[in-house]
């Protein structure tokens, strides 16, 4: 008698998403204050580029809290509705983030546009002291996610908008330097203009990484066809197929496939080092594997490459 087609299931499990409630905390505070002083100095001194970055700050003001809740939602346990708990909303919330920062760089050209034929007279004093005050807020909350920036998209989002703004507010402190020298109104939305590029290019790549993971992309650190070789190499495995891996959250990944092992019998020992091995080897937190027998009488109807 031929063996059964078995549903065999591994699970591995990371820590999670990191506690950043502090930096959120702190960041949240610092730059909300600051879009108040920016905004009301900005209108006080006719600055447009200082308007344009305090509306470009209150965008990431929205962004860190955007971020701060996705990584609270993400610590939640899993109920009998929402199986994976709700660790995805990072990634939903990295998607926002940049869709909200496209949105901001739209309304900062578009007023600075308006405003190269008919420049404002701007005082530059203001304008650079203020900038100033940026440049140390900024950096400062880019600091606090730095550690975080490379292994999960959610808190990179954060630490680039903070980093890009404090490059914009020296681009201001430049401009007002500029004017203060030469008298060119024009370089204040001129400035503008060259911080909606700073912005798009640095929104560029989280928007593009968002959204993959929001489509169940392979994430782009993980060597999909590497972990196919691997398991095709395990022990008795002669075929590979119904391999799938996506972002369970922007710092969990899981991976599901089958592994056809003509005569074996059930073996959790087999399965806890695998899961284990793809873990420690490839940084797959949550492995369901299947394995099968590959007896012909009753194929499995996922085995083709091109049927999900």
């Amino acid at each position: 008698m031929t063996a059964p087609h078995s549903h065999d299931h591994a699970h591995g499990h990371s820590h999670g998403p990191v506690n950043y409630n502090r930096a959120f905390a702190v960041g949240v505070a610092l730059n909300f204050g600051f879009v108040v002083v920016e905004a009301g100095f900005g209108v006080v001194s006719g600055s447009l580029a200082l308007m344009a970055d305090a509306g470009h700050n209150l965008s990431d003001v929205l962004s860190l809290i955007l971020a701060w809740g996705a990584s609270a939602l993400a610590r939640r346990q899993p109920t009998e509705r929402h199986t994976y708990g709700l660790r995805r909303s990072t990634i939903l919330a990295s998607l926002a983030n940049a869709a909200l920062l496209l949105v901001a760089v739209g309304a900062i050209v578009w007023e600075a546009v308006q405003r190269l034929d008919h420049p404002p007279v701007v005082h530059e004093t203001t304008v650079i002291v203020v900038a100033l005050i940026g440049i140390a807020i900024n950096a400062g909350t880019a600091l606090m996610f730095l550690s975080g920036r490379h292994s999960d998209i959610n808190l990179r989002g954060a630490f680039l908008h903070m980093a890009a703004d404090a490059v914009v507010s020296l681009g201001v402190v430049l401009a007002g330097v500029a004017i203060m020298y030469t008298g060119w109104a024009w370089l204040d939305p001129a400035t503008s203009i060259a911080i909606a590029v700073v912005i798009t290019i640095g929104t560029w790549s989280l928007l593009r990484d968002s959204l993959n993971l929001a489509l169940d992309a392979v994430p782009g650190h993980i060597d999909r066809p590497a972990i196919e070789r691997f398991l095709g190499g395990q022990p008795g495995v002669t075929e590979v197929h119904d391999l799938h891996i996506w972002a369970m959250s922007t710092t969990e990944v899981a991976l599901t496939a089958h592994l056809v092992r003509p005569g074996a019998a059930l073996d959790d020992q087999f399965l806890s080092g695998l899961v284990h091995e793809l873990h420690h080897r490839f940084a797959i937190d949550h492995a369901t594997l299947q394995i099968e027998s590959g007896d012909s009488r009753y194929p499995c109807h996922l085995a083709p490459a091109n049927v999900v």
